[in-house]
C-alpha cells in the first residue's frame, strides 16, 4: 500500500490489530521492508501490536528523492570529492525522521513505539531527541550515536561505500556476500533463503543513486550524544556481539548516554536480524514495552 507522508509517497504495510499498540519498524541503509523477517513482525502482531513497516525514501517501492543540487551517481560524487569540493546531501536524516512522523500522521497515530536498526537506529535517535512527544518508547539497534568516520576518512572511503548499479544476478550474489561478512553467525540463514530475499528486493526496486543519497545523509548526521543525554523518552539498546560493521561498544555507549537505558548484548548476532534471531528480538521488545505500561 502507498500513502503520502511528509510530502512524499511511502510504501507501507501493517500487521496486527488496528486497535493494538502502535509500533513502527525503521530499516537501515539501502534495505527494504521485505528484509524484516516475518517472524519479527508477525511475532509482534501476535503479541497485540499494530506493526507498521515501510520502505524508506529512495528504496523499494517508495518515492525516489533526488535533488538538482545534490548528486546521487557514484562517479559524480567522487568527482566532487577528488576536486576538494563539498558534496551536498539531497536530504538529511532529520528529513527521514519526519517521514516517520508523517507516516504516523497519515495513519492517524498520535504516538507510537519505534524500533530502528542501523541507519534506522540513527533515525530513531532523532525521533527521540526531536520528536519526543510522538514516542511512547524507542528501541535502538545496531547503530552509533557519534559519526563513525570523519570528513577526511569519508573522502578516502567513499569509493568503497558508494553503490553502483548491478544486474539481478550480481545483486543477488552481493547479498550472499553481505551475509557472509555482516550476517549473524549464531542465527544464520541458508543461501537459498538469502538469494530468495535478494531476488525479491531487486524486483521491488534497487536504486544505487537512491542508496547513495541515503549514505550521504548518514555521513552528514550530527553527534547525537549531547541531546540523547537529556531525553526522557524510555529507550533500550540492542546490539550484536558479532557485529562486524558497527562494534558493540558503540551500542553500549548509546545506552550509557541515555538515562535509565537498558543494554542488551546478543551473542551470535551480527548486523542482520535473521528469522532465527527474530523471536529473541520480539521478546526483548515486548518485555521492554510492557515494563513501561505496568
Amino acid at each position: 500500500m502507498q500513502i503520502t507522508a511528509n510530502g512524499i509517497t511511502l510504501e507501507y504495510e501493517t500487521h496486527g490489530p488496528k486497535d493494538g499498540i502502535p509500533l513502527v519498524l525503521i530499516r537501515g541503509l539501502g534495505s527494504q521492508m521485505i528484509h524484516w523477517p516475518a517472524e519479527l513482525y508477525e511475532g509482534l502482531a501476535a503479541h497485540g501490536y499494530y506493526v507498521i513497516r515501510f520502505d524508506n525514501r529512495d528504496v523499494g517501492l517508495s518515492q525516489r528523492c533526488p535533488h538538482p543540487d545534490a548528486p546521487g551517481d557514484a562517479d559524480d560524487i567522487l568527482t566532487l570529492t577528488q576536486a576538494g569540493k563539498p558534496v551536498t546531501p539531497a536530504y538529511h536524516l532529520t528529513d527521514m525522521a519526519q517521514d516517520v512522523t508523517g507516516l504516523m500522521d497519515a495513519l492517524n497515530i498520535e504516538t507510537a513505539h519505534v524500533f530502528g536498526i542501523s541507519m534506522g537506529g540513527g533515525i530513531t535517535q532523532l525521533l527521540v531527541t526531536q520528536h519526543a512527544d510522538r514516542l511512547r518508547s524507542a528501541t535502538i539497534v545496531m547503530t552509533a550515536a557519534r559519526p563513525l568516520i570523519g570528513v577526511d576518512q569519508a573522502s578516502a572511503m567513499l569509493p568503497m561505500l558508494l553503490s553502483r548499479p548491478l544486474g539481478r544476478e550480481a545483486y543477488i550474489d552481493s547479498w550472499v556476500s553481505e551475509h557472509a561478512t555482516n550476517g549473524s553467525p549464531g542465527f544464520p540463514m541458508t543461501e537459498a533463503e538469502i538469494r530468495a530475499e535478494a531476488a525479491l528486493a531487486f524486483d521491488r526496486g534497487v536504486d544505487a543513486d537512491g542508496i547513495n543519497r541515503q549514505l550521504l545523509a548518514v555521513l552528514n548526521a550530527p553527534d547525537q550524544r549531547p541531546a540523547l543525554a537529556q531525553t526522557s523518552v524510555p529507550c533500550q539498546v540492542i546490539h550484536g556481539e558479532d557485529d562486524a560493521l558497527i562494534p558493540v561498544d558503540l551500542g553500549a555507549e548509546i545506552a550509557a548516554t541515555i538515562p535509565n537505558c537498558p543494554f542488551h548484548r546478543i551473542a551470535g548476532m551480527g548486523h542482520i536480524i535473521t528469522p532465527d534471531l527474530a523471536p529473541q528480538i520480539v521478546d526483548l521488545i515486548d518485555t521492554f514495552i510492557q515494563s513501561q505500561t505496568s
